[in-house]
């Protein structure tokens, strides 16, 4: 059996937040089509089941949009057709994302009894005011209380997300929010840097202020050292676990490794191909409905230069870094020693090689795609 990883994406969400990027819809068109969708993705991974029969999936990851908006009928009836489609490993780990504005004790009941094993929540701050700003529809007493509750339905794997260098926040508010978190002990902590993308609504906000870059940096690297205090290990550059408690979904993304995708906007990483469809819900259960899958808005055929600039890109996001024994077996002595001299450049204050193994510092991480771009 292939071992691999399933997503599937929900893009619905009651509101939109300020900075994201990711499809979904929102509003009143959202609650006209969420029946419709589910039904698609059922469909879906029916008909793909034969072709992954040879698939044992380790992993599922259930994202979006905001999976968690679904009512309880809905989820019950995703995760009976996911189970029942496909050879879902019985040690799989199994996450769905989740606002904590919209979880509930029977769609937290629905999401146990379906598989789920691990919970990744939407926090972003613990200060309401940064909250406000990010379009958040919860505050974080009510973030409080959905973790608590999923606590209390027997989850205990939980994920929480932060970010930094938002609107309002200063390097005491992120270690504030880091701390009040952290009292609530969950396994992983994700911490992201705001990207400021064109379509959105800060995309779109000429008034817009935000930390300097000075101030970013610092937030990062203090985070990050009040983060290990605290008991978090970095595996990966914006994620932290206690205990290894690392996200085996997408540890797969960074190690290369293949994973299914159902829904619009999803990308499949599968023999040597990278795919996705079009970011167009209607479509896509227009097309299920007439038995067969969406077009390809994306469709690549990873050649041997593509594989090895993702290997170099993907591994040096990890803590552990870039093995260059691995990476000498898997594409050859000199290309090996390429990467060694064009990283000379950065030793040590941005990268270090021991052991043979190539990795960023700290303060390599907050350059680290200008210098990806030098070393593949």
């Amino acid at each position: 059996m292939k071992d691999r990883g399933l997503y599937i994406h929900i893009p619905f969400c009651e509101a939109k937040c300020a900075y994201c990027d990711f499809y979904s819809l929102a509003g009143n068109e959202k609650s006209l089509i969420q029946s419709d969708y589910i039904d698609a993705l059922c469909k879906s991974a029916e008909m793909m089941s034969e072709k992954f029969s040879d698939t044992a999936f380790s992993s599922v990851y259930i994202g979006g949009g905001t999976p968690s908006i679904l009512s309880s009928k809905l989820l019950e009836k995703l995760f009976s057709a996911l189970q029942s489609s496909f050879n879902i490993a019985e040690s799989a780990e199994f996450t769905i994302e989740a606002n904590p504005a919209t979880l509930n004790k029977d769609k937290l009941l629905a999401m146990t009894l379906g598989g789920v094993n691990r919970l990744s929540m939407g926090c972003q701050s613990t200060n309401d005011d940064e909250l406000k700003k990010l379009s958040r529809i919860h505050t974080f007493e009510e973030f409080c209380e959905s973790f608590n509750m999923a606590r209390s339905a027997g989850i205990n794997n939980i994920s929480v997300d932060l970010m930094y260098g938002i609107p309002l926040q200063t390097v005491d508010s992120l270690m504030r929010s880091i701390s009040d978190i952290a009292k609530l002990s969950p396994e992983h902590i994700s911490l992201y840097g705001l990207r400021v993308e064109p379509d959105t609504k800060f995309g779109k906000d000429t008034s817009l202020i935000l930390p300097s870059d000075d101030i970013q940096v610092e937030m990062y690297l203090k985070a990050v050292s009040y983060l290990a205090d605290l008991g978090y290990k970095r595996y990966e550059i914006s994620n932290f676990a206690k205990d290894s408690h690392y996200s085996r979904h997408n540890m797969r993304y960074w190690e290369c490794g293949e994973y299914l995708a159902l829904g619009p906007a999803a990308h499949s990483y599968i023999d040597s191909v990278r795919y996705s469809y079009g970011r167009d819900v209607k479509g896509y259960i227009k097309a299920i409905n007439e038995r067969h899958m969406p077009e390809y808005e994306e469709y690549s055929l990873l050649s041997y230069e593509d594989k090895k600039e993702e290997y170099v890109m993907l591994s040096l996001r990890l803590e552990r870094g870039l093995s260059l024994d691995a990476f000498e077996k898997l594409f050859g002595k000199s290309s090996a020693s390429e990467i060694i001299s064009r990283a000379k450049r950065y030793i040590p204050k941005f990268m270090t090689l021991e052991n043979n193994c190539l990795k960023f510092t700290s303060d390599g991480f907050l350059v680290s795609n200008t210098i990806l771009s030098e070393l593949i």
